[in-house]
């Protein structure tokens, strides 16, 4: 498969390498000092790949075993993305709309109050259970995985509070996916996103056994700090294959790179068309205002104090950056909350009526209209949590 990129140079694409030149110094004495394994950089920008670097270990045990360009490595809560994506083209296909409640999909999901969660609410870490889980015998059995979602209990009124959901709201976005497709998510995420990008190489949302070889496995330093240790939890096969959809996806460095450029570019990507301008537009709002995300940052820290400190160090990196990311004029809020590298996009709060500003424009933009907002014209949107 010919990857959608055309390969350049950074000096081609407008960029300094002194900077990044840099970077790679540092991860390289980060490497030899054994913070972590690996790592791997791409940056892209105007459609192009600038650079790939890979560096270090993709295994320790039994044997080193050198990360390549070609490497797995895993995403974390870039997956949020991707899985998010799928959500938005059934979106752009007709088979819902971002305001519909998650129940009018979804039979049963109404139980324990939920019956009023929007898929924006969804999407944007505003549900109300940040801390649910399903477990991992659903992984593999999807009428579990439905009744899990379904059982969900709120800890807050919908709406209310923008609070970091892990890994829940996902879980209910892959059960939402499977009830509007009669499709396995994952199969649905690689035959509509990544498999038509030209990243059906690079990019999975449950990762096949026969490209199991190709993955990292995950480490943290020993209680000594001094050698690095399997997680074998985030590392087994069981792991791999069932690409939990708020934090288990596999990818290269530069098919991130290249599905960010496809966002960058309204929506294609090496003369493909995912998603219309219009979509793009529509999910690249600022849907939270001023207010703050909570549970991401705390929880973090949390996971420091217990780890020692440790925890930045712990895992095999991948820098998944766009150059064109780095301008602070094209920063996305994604409708999916924060991944791993992304900082929220804070722009004034309008009142009800207000046209939108395009993130990083001087100039107003029309808001989307049709199907995507199945309202009553000129009724506000609620003043609760989207992140």
């Amino acid at each position: 498969m010919t990857f959608p990129l055309a390969t350049s140079s950074i000096e081609a694409i407008g960029l300094d390498p002194k900077p990044l030149g840099r970077l790679r110094e540092l991860i390289t004495a980060h490497i030899a000092e054994g913070r972590y394994p690996a790592a791997q950089i791409a940056v892209a920008r105007h459609g192009k790949l600038g650079l790939v670097w890979t560096l270090g270990d993709a295994r320790l045990d039994p044997q080193r075993v050198a990360a390549r360009d070609e490497t797995l490595w895993l995403l974390f809560s870039n997956t949020k993305v991707i899985t998010a994506c799928a959500v938005w083209l059934l979106v752009e296909r007709g088979a819902l709309a971002f305001t519909d409640k998650v129940a009018d999909h979804v039979p049963g999901f109404e139980a324990n109050g939920k019956g009023d969660i929007s898929v924006i609410q969804l999407l944007s870490h505003q549900g109300g259970f940040p801390n649910a889980e399903v477990p991992k015998a659903a992984w593999e059995d999807h009428e579990l995985l439905r009744r899990s979602v379904c059982g969900f209990t709120l800890e807050w009124t919908p709406g209310s509070r923008v609070f970091y959901h892990r890994g829940a709201a996902h879980w209910v976005a892959a059960v939402l996916i499977e009830a509007l497709t009669k499709t396995d998510y994952r199969a649905f995420i690689r035959e509509n996103v990544a498999e038509p990008l030209g990243l059906g190489d690079d990019l999975f949302v449950g990762l096949p056994d026969r490209v199991h070889g190709r993955a990292v496995d995950m480490h943290e330093p020993s209680p000594d700090g001094a050698r690095q240790v399997r997680r074998s939890e985030e590392s087994s096969p069981e792991a791999r294959r069932a690409g939990t959809p708020g934090g288990g996806g596999y990818a290269t460095a530069r098919a991130m790179a290249a599905f960010y450029q496809m966002l960058l570019q309204g929506g294609q990507l090496g003369g493909t068309r995912l998603l219309s301008p219009r979509t793009i537009a529509y999910v690249t709002r600022n849907y939270t205002g001023d207010r703050r995300l909570h549970g991401h940052a705390d929880a973090s820290r949390a996971r420091a104090a217990s780890a020692r400190d440790h925890r930045d160090h712990s895992r095999p990196r991948i820098a998944r950056l766009a150059a064109d990311l780095w301008s602070r004029r094209r920063r996305l809020l994604l409708l999916l909350g924060r991944s791993g590298f992304g900082r929220l996009v804070r722009v004034p709060d309008q009142q009800p009526g207000a046209r939108s500003m395009a993130l990083g424009t001087a100039r107003p933009r029309q808001q989307p209209r049709a199907r995507f907002d199945r309202v009553a014209r000129g009724r506000p949107w609620r003043r609760a949590g989207c992140s």
